[in-house]
Formats: C-alpha cells, sequence, structure tokens
C-alpha cells in the first residue's frame, strides 16, 4: 500500500473517531436530564413553616416526591419579606435540584416597593408551573350599612374619608387590593396598618375598623357565626368555600386579586428538566386528593405550562407597577 494512501485512511478513522466522540458528548447531557432527578430535590420555601405558602409547598412535595421517585425536601429560608430565600435559589446551579415555591410578594411585588432587592425576578429565574391562586374576600364590620359590593361603593362615595380599611401592613397585597379597589371606584378610604390581619379582626368587630380584604379561609369562621359580612370575592369566578358570595368584579368590572403560588427554578434550568417538572406538577394539580386539599385553605388550583406562568407574572407585575406609581406606595 502506497504512503499516501496508508495517510488518506488513517485520517479518515481519526475524522470517523472524532465524530463517534462528538456524538457521545451530544448524547451525555440528553442522558443525564432523561434519568433526571437522580437524587432528592431541595424546594426552598422563603416563608416560616405552617404560613399559607409553607402549607402549599409541603402538600406539592409529598405528591411530587411519589411521581419522581425522589424525595422532595422543604428548606424553609424565611427574610426579607421572602427575599432570602428567593436570591438563595436564583444563586444556585441551574441542575433542577434546587427549585422555590414563589408568590407574588417574591416576584412582583416586593421587587417594585424594594429596589434592594438583591435579585431581578425578570431575569434570574425560570418559570416551570403555577401552582394555585389564593383570593381574597372583601369583608365588612357590622356597623357598615351595605349589603353589597354596588350599595357600599355609593356609601363610601358619599362620605370620603368617613370610612376605613385594615391592612397586614404597608406594601402588602391587602394594601394593594384596598388600593387596587379605591382606585378603580373612585372612592376615598383611609389606611389603617396593622402587622396581620389576624390582629384587624378584633377591631372590626368592635367597630373601629370598617373594611377588609382578609384570606378567605381566616375569615370563614367569623362569617359563620354572623359577626362580619363578605361583600364580594377578589376572584373573577366565585369560591366553592364562600359559594354564596359574588366577585367584586360583578359590581367593578375588571377588579381582580389573588395571591398566586408557582414553581421557579435559578436562570438557565435545562429544558428537559422543565418540561418534566412541569409535566409532574400539572399531574398533581389534577389529583382529586391534591385539588381537595387546595380549596378546604382557600386556593384554587392553577396549571399550564411554563409560557402561560411567565405571561401571568409579566401581566401581574405591570398591574401592581402602574398601581405603586399612581397611588405612591412605599412600605414605610
Amino acid at each position: 500500500m502506497r504512503l499516501t494512501e496508508r495517510i488518506a485512511r488513517c485520517g479518515k478513522s481519526v475524522g470517523d473517531a472524532i465524530k463517534r466522540l462528538a456524538f457521545l458528548l451530544a448524547l451525555a447531557p440528553v442522558a443525564a436530564f432523561a434519568q433526571y432527578p437522580s437524587k432528592p430535590v431541595r424546594l426552598v420555601v422563603p416563608f416560616p413553616p405552617a404560613g399559607a405558602t409553607d402549607i402549599v409547598s409541603r402538600e406539592l412535595a409529598r405528591h411530587l416526591s411519589e411521581r419522581l421517585k425522589q424525595q422532595v425536601i422543604v428548606d424553609n429560608r424565611p427574610g426579607a419579606g421572602g427575599a432570602l430565600g428567593s436570591d438563595i435559589v436564583a444563586k444556585s446551579p441551574p441542575d433542577g435540584y434546587t427549585i422555590q415555591m414563589a408568590t407574588s410578594s417574591t416576584h412582583a411585588i416586593g421587587p417594585l416597593l424594594n429596589p434592594k432587592t438583591p435579585y431581578d425576578p425578570r431575569t434570574d429565574f425560570t418559570p416551570i408551573a403555577h401552582v394555585a391562586n389564593s383570593p381574597n374576600v372583601l369583608l365588612v364590620a357590622p356597623n357598615v350599612p351595605a349589603a353589597s359590593v354596588k350599595e357600599l361603593v355609593e356609601l363610601l362615595k358619599r362620605s370620603p374619608g368617613r370610612y376605613n380599611y385594615g391592612s397586614s401592613g404597608n406594601g402588602t397585597i391587602v394594601h394593594l387590593t384596598s388600593e387596587l379597589f379605591k382606585a378603580m371606584t373612585g372612592t376615598y378610604v383611609v389606611h389603617i396598618p396593622y402587622r396581620g390581619t389576624a390582629l384587624v379582626i378584633p377591631d372590626m368587630l368592635s367597630g373601629q375598623i370598617h373594611l377588609l380584604f382578609d384570606n378567605i379561609a381566616s375569615a370563614l369562621p367569623h362569617l359563620k357565626d354572623g359577626k362580619l359580612r363578605a361583600l364580594g370575592v377578589t376572584s373573577r369566578e366565585r369560591s366553592p368555600l364562600l359559594p354564596d358570595v359574588p366577585p367584586v368584579a360583578q359590581a367593578v368590572p375588571g377588579f381582580e386579586s389573588v395571591t398566586w403560588f408557582g414553581v421557579f427554578g435559578p436562570k438557565g434550568l435545562p429544558p428537559d428538566v422543565v418540561q418534566r417538572l412541569n409535566g409532574e406538577i400539572n399531574a398533581v394539580l389534577k389529583s382529586p386528593e391534591f385539588v381537595e386539599r387546595l380549596r378546604t385553605l382557600g386556593y384554587e388550583p392553577a396549571g399550564g405550562s411554563p409560557q402561560d406562568f411567565a405571561a401571568l407574572v409579566a401581566r401581574e407585575t405591570d398591574k401592581w407597577a402602574k398601581l405603586i406609581r399612581e397611588r405612591k406606595i412605599t412600605v414605610e
């Protein structure tokens, strides 16, 4: 065999070997993510145990563990209004083993009100799945002479500044929901901030506080004993927990305010991992047991694609940004 032929054959063999190696290297990440997860997954909850976000997260983690065949461990990292835990996830490796249960507070309202938030919710995370929504209910004290939202709006317009509303603090979803109601109805109601809605209830029962947008589940005992009245829910549809209470939007077209809960990962999360987690979470959201548990807590299951979830977060952020700017809302 001539030298030139040997060189040609040798070159071809080396070229073929390089191509095979490149092919195998290309398959390696696919094979790795096809086996995802191969170890426990950490679900960071940026709020304390036993709170609303924690309860939803633990229910989801239990069902996800069964479906993923790997333990999903809830890791509570409270602090800075949810910013501490969120920042941990934002700075975690994008491998799918650290994810977060986020809320409208951590990924929409909080960063809008605090320019020192250490992460950018728009660019530092990968949306995975919209888990649930939690609407509030508009409560009125016994001394408020209104039997419907329409009557309440008329009453407030006749007496600007005479009535007040309680909230769980400046910059909270309860505060913003109340300001959204004022903006959309053209009414003036005085804001009285508290450290939590549970502290507002006694003053409502005595007639010192007139209005409150409260979580449906926590409001139910006071509604059942007839001490407070519910005029409307803040979701577009009626709540299964309060089927006789109409949406506020029937009297105030376009009004809606819910706390959303959803799962994010760090930016750069591989599409295969996102698809796997999204599919399993959506499957959990169709479980009758999980749905029933959510509804007893006052939540409505959501679901949908990562793109749907990203679009929701963008709409919510734009809505609250506009309100905060126009009403000059601060956390101080």
